[in-house]
């Protein structure tokens, strides 16, 4: 079958290179694509928030299978209308895009249907916001209610922060995206990502996944789109997959139909584990970036499978099958990012770098210029790679950074640190007799 992929970052070029391996794979499309994603399938000069562009290319070159990486298109309906031209596409529609569009959306949803989340309240005046901020105090944690490309949320350590977030927040810096927001309790706790495919009634749990957001070592510095992660994660147990499913994902399903907005599509949960149990801090409606890089590498599966049984309401019929391997990447970004950067510095010695055992290189910010990769971006490269554990994953992934010649670059030297200390102590635990 023709199958066409819409997005350009680190996430398309590992569904790219997932998709690419399928036998049910005729001809992919890409579009926009990039470097990387160019050596996986055909990318298209096509600008993706022109539905009809998109729907006369498929026409054109018969494409059977539209799959929608990034949120934006989603939360502007391309789903409903590459499916209202007779072309299936796998993603929510609109309306139930709204679970990543609307961050107020879903917590009236959760509100409503006992879906543990933050304690919270939405607002339209900056007044207001302040006077629930004082009442409540910090930590806290402001967020506007639209897409605002993971600068739209403030975790604010005193109130005067959170004030000047919610002034930032009105004050028109993330256009639309702020015309309301979210003010909610700091949840304590340690984050995780849980994904589920969807078909409207069926949740099928895809594995486990830890990302790191902050900029640099040791989580300090601003929030990012993601500088690494790694998968599985220990916080999800079978154990506590099974009540994310019982408590939150299900749930929401049930919730989504019974307002007429069947979700299907990959369900993108963040979570916090708190003392209390999993909470959910906000649900995305799409893969994560830089958790779909470490899935794809441990799904041993078809993917295209799974993705047309999504969209066709046929999950009951998918058993995926995991690697037992661990999978980790590192994020390596061009300097400044998450604010200002420079592009088309060249970056190097990727070839040698791919080279090294169970590493694959997945392009999210790059160009092809004649034999030249430039950066194109502010996260540019995923350096990725598959291990026994989460150790040797590491290692073969920082051996596999340290080759790469690029100045203008940087990533965190501790992705995976914290799974590696817990591994650490539950050895230790064993050890002295204290462990289970």
């Amino acid at each position: 079958m023709n199958i066409l992929l819409l997005g350009g970052g680190g996430r398309e070029h590992a569904l790219a290179w997932k998709m690419a391996a399928s036998p049910l794979t005729s001809r992919l499309f890409c579009a926009p694509g990039n470097a990387g994603i160019a050596r996986e399938a055909e990318c298209v000069d096509l600008d993706i928030a022109d539905h009809e562009a998109v729907i006369g290319f498929c026409r054109d070159q018969h494409v059977d299978f539209v799959v929608v990486g990034p949120e934006g298109p989603l939360c502007a309906g391309i789903v409903d209308d590459l499916e209202a031209a007779g072309i299936k596409a796998f993603g929510p529609n609109r309306a139930a895009a709204q679970l990543e569009g609307s961050k107020g959306f879903t917590k009236d949803l959760c509100r409503a249907n006992g879906i543990p989340t933050a304690a919270y309240e939405r607002f339209r005046a900056a007044d207001q916001a302040k006077a629930y901020v004082r009442a409540r105090g910090a930590p806290i944690v402001v967020k506007a209610d639209g897409l605002a490309a993971g600068k739209g949320v403030v975790v604010a350590q005193t109130p005067a922060e959170a004030e000047a977030a919610i002034d930032m927040i009105f004050g028109g810096d993330l256009s639309g995206a702020g015309a309301e927001l979210v003010v909610e309790e700091f949840l304590g706790g340690e984050e995780a990502s849980f994904f589920a495919l969807c078909d409207g009634d069926v949740a099928l749990p895809l594995a486990s996944a830890q990302d790191h957001k902050r900029a640099f070592d040791g989580d300090k510095g601003p929030n990012t789109g993601g500088m690494g992660a790694y998968s599985p994660t220990s916080l999800v147990d079978p154990a506590m997959r099974d009540r994310v499913m019982a408590e939150i994902v299900q749930p929401t399903l049930r919730a989504m139909k019974k307002i007429g907005a069947p979700y299907k599509g990959v369900l993108y949960a963040g979570l916090m584990m708190t003392a209390e149990g999993p909470k959910l801090i906000e649900y995305n409606v799409r893969f994560g970036d830089p958790e779909c890089q470490v899935l794809m590498l441990r799904l041993q599966s078809d993917l295209i499978p799974a993705l047309l049984a999504s969209r066709d309401g046929l999950l009951k019929s998918i058993d995926l099958r995991w690697l037992p391997n661990a999978a980790l990447t590192v994020v390596m970004a061009a300097k400044g990012y998450p604010g200002r950067y420079a592009k088309d510095s060249v970056i190097e010695n990727l070839e040698a770098a791919a080279a090294v055992e169970g590493v694959e290189i997945f392009h999210a910010g790059t160009r092809q210029d004649g034999r030249r990769i430039l950066a194109n971006g502010g996260r540019v490269l995923n350096v990725s790679a598959l291990g026994t554990d989460i150790v040797q994953a590491r290692d073969r992934a920082y051996q596999a950074v340290a080759r790469i010649n690029w100045p203008e670059g940087f990533c965190r030297h501790d992705i995976g640190r914290r799974a590696i200390e817990r591994e650490k102590n539950k050895i230790a635990g064993r050890a002295t007799g204290f462990g289970s």
